[in-house]
């Protein structure tokens, strides 16, 4: 996907990016290869894979629900910023926070928003269950999101306890999601969440699977989730 195809692409879903924004997207993918080579950020540096599957792909979140006005997203696991950072680069007005275990990711990341002149991006170097368990971020977030980083039982553990009632968790998933999803339908309801959409969709050009869940949160998440680091990922809720 080149950036023409990319421009394209978003205008059919309704996002119209300006020359600064496209500028804001040409300098990620930039410092993305540069600082790649000093670390571990992605297996995929080609600009055409980059445009697809890391910007395009992060920002279909937002073809399934509104982003518009000064909603707060948390990212857990990011890596390199996705989807949160394309997401805020589309639409400036949201606050993003940004939950990552590697402290040199969150550095990359602190660079990145400063050349890209992001304004309310915080990043946060944490597990995500002891983020969770922190009264100053649980249940304060709009909307939580994550892109790919365990199995949705697990995920659900980690991000339902950070949404506020009424807010939701967009989950963002490849193949096989449907059977995740049957997996994690018991955590889901633990932690105080129903599913109320999903989605799945081809990316363009390559047509591989993508799949969209969209959890309502309806109750608080009881007190004891998340557990322990590593305890979600070794027995998740079942």
């Amino acid at each position: 996907m080149n950036e023409e195809q990319f421009i394209e692409a978003l205008k059919e879903q309704g996002i119209s990016l300006s020359d600064h924004q496209l500028h804001q997207f040409g300098k990620y993918f930039q410092m993305l290869v540069e600082w790649n080579e000093k670390m571990n950020l992605t297996a995929i540096t080609d600009a055409p894979s980059v445009y697809l599957k890391h910007f395009y792909d992060s920002i279909t979140a937002a073809f399934y629900t509104d982003l518009t006005g000064n909603k707060s997203i948390c990212d857990v696991g990011a890596g390199a910023g996705f989807p949160s950072i394309p997401l805020k680069i589309c639409f400036p007005d949201v606050t993003v926070t940004i939950v990552d275990s590697l402290n040199k990711r969150i550095t990359f990341l602190t660079e990145l928003a400063k050349e890209l002149e992001l304004d309310n991006v915080h990043f946060i170097h944490s597990r995500a269950e002891d983020f969770g368990q922190n009264p100053k971020y649980r249940e304060q977030f709009d909307i939580v999101t994550a892109r790919a980083v365990a199995r949705l039982s697990v995920l659900s553990e980690l991000c339902l306890p950070l949404v506020k009632e009424g807010g939701i968790f967009i989950s963002m998933k490849g193949a096989a999601a449907e059977e995740e999803l049957q997996d994690a339908k018991k955590a889901i309801n633990i932690l105080g969440a129903e599913l109320v959409e999903k989605f799945s969709f081809s990316l363009p050009m390559e047509e591989s699977e993508r799949n969209i869940f969209i959890l309502n949160k309806v109750k608080k998440t009881p007190k004891k989730y998340p557990r322990k680091p590593g305890i979600p990922n070794k027995t998740p809720l079942k």
